[in-house]
């Protein structure tokens, strides 16, 4: 006879599920996040939306992630980027 696995609280089970959700969402800057705010609403955003899509999304090759945005971190000097400078570059300007 199977036994029914316990019941996971709601807090519990929040723990487990946002995370994942939050893996799901393009990444602040990137081509996908300013097109998916380019769609929504302005009244929707928050101040650090609309500052990182004033950076990132409104001129041509400014996109985290884009060869333009690749090339002119490769010529600052390593000492000067942040720790998110070098995340980001790892995973959009190396492979």
């Amino acid at each position: 006879m199977r036994r029914a696995l316990p019941a996971m609280p709601v807090p519990a089970l929040m723990l487990v599920i946002l995370p994942l959700l939050a893996a799901c969402s393009p990444e602040p800057g990137s081509h996908a996040w300013c097109e998916a705010k380019s769609e929504q609403a302005k009244t929707e955003w928050t101040a650090s939306d609309a500052a990182t899509f004033a950076r990132n999304c409104l001129f041509d090759d400014t996109e985290i992630g884009s060869e333009a945005w690749c090339k002119r971190l490769e010529d600052t000097p390593k000492g000067e980027w942040s720790g998110n400078d070098a995340k980001v570059y790892a995973k959009h300007c190396v492979l």
